[in-house]
């Protein structure tokens, strides 16, 4: 063999050796979306079974009786039957937390009432999260590429802060802030707990409504929905946003300071 041969030969085994092995085609669309198309199915099972027609006051106002005695002749199954009930509805992005909430305080009290409505609807939350991030998050960012990216570094370097403000101001949809940190990349720790805290002042004025739903329901009122937008509420709640605001604004002029140059 001359020796031109043999090196055109190494060369053939050192490409063999590099070339890397064929991958296998890339998963099809349908199993990278389907816990989206799971929740999406769900519902609009939910709305054409009239569930959101069911879910009412006059619904709450015909069966208080059956409601108090479920709870108090099955303290358990009857919390357990509810926060399945909420966090369910929370994950299928169904416009029916209020009511729910409001049925919290009624069966529960103020205390409890929270607590189980807090915990339920961050279940929820956390459904609709990992979803999102399974089925939607490399589609994202392959489609929208650097400006999907700026926005989620400019997110994270602040996501608690921001999801409280978030949670605690309701002017966005409960579904779009659980779907959004998801994909910019909101590690699911900082999620969770900014949504434990940033709903419980809202979560407090409904429960407290439905404490005293009964007292509502025998003067043939029903509540007012719209409370939370009350100045006396709103106020207190917008102070909240913004000393959850605070740590934001405090790096932000920190670094305004350092860029500053100095006249030494």
């Amino acid at each position: 063999m001359t020796k031109t041969s043999s090196m055109a030969s190494d060369l053939t085994d050192k490409k063999s050796t590099q070339t890397p092995a064929p991958q296998s085609g890339a998963k099809p669309i349908w199993r990278k979306l389907w816990p989206v198309a799971v929740l999406l199915a769900g519902l609009v099972f939910a709305w054409s079974a009239g569930v959101l027609d069911f879910l009412s006051f006059d619904t709450l106002r015909e069966n208080r009786d059956i409601l108090r005695d479920f709870v108090t002749s099955k303290p358990v199954s009857s919390v357990i039957t509810f926060m399945a009930i909420y966090a369910v509805s929370v994950a299928l992005s169904l416009p029916i937390g209020s009511l729910l909430t409001i049925a919290g305080g009624f069966m529960f009290g103020v205390w409890l009432g929270t607590a189980y409505v807090v915990i339920a609807a961050t279940l929820g939350a956390v459904i609709v999260y990992l979803a999102a991030r399974y089925a939607l998050y490399d589609l994202m960012h392959a489609k929208a590429g650097n400006a999907i990216r700026k926005m989620e570094k400019g997110f994270a370097e602040d996501a608690l802060s921001y999801l409280m403000v978030l949670r605690l101001i309701p002017i966005f949809p409960f579904w779009l802030v659980n779907l959004v940190p998801a994909l910019l990349g909101v590690k699911i720790r900082s999620f969770v707990l900014g949504t434990i805290v940033g709903i419980i002042p809202g979560t407090f004025v409904y429960v407290s409504i439905g404490d005293g739903l009964g007292a509502l329901f025998d003067q043939g009122k029903t509540p007012d929905l719209g409370v939370i937008f009350e100045p006396r509420i709103l106020t207190p709640i917008i102070g909240l946003a913004v000393l959850a605001m605070l740590p934001v604004a405090y790096k932000k002029l920190r670094k305004n300071k350092n860029r500053i140059p100095s006249n030494e």
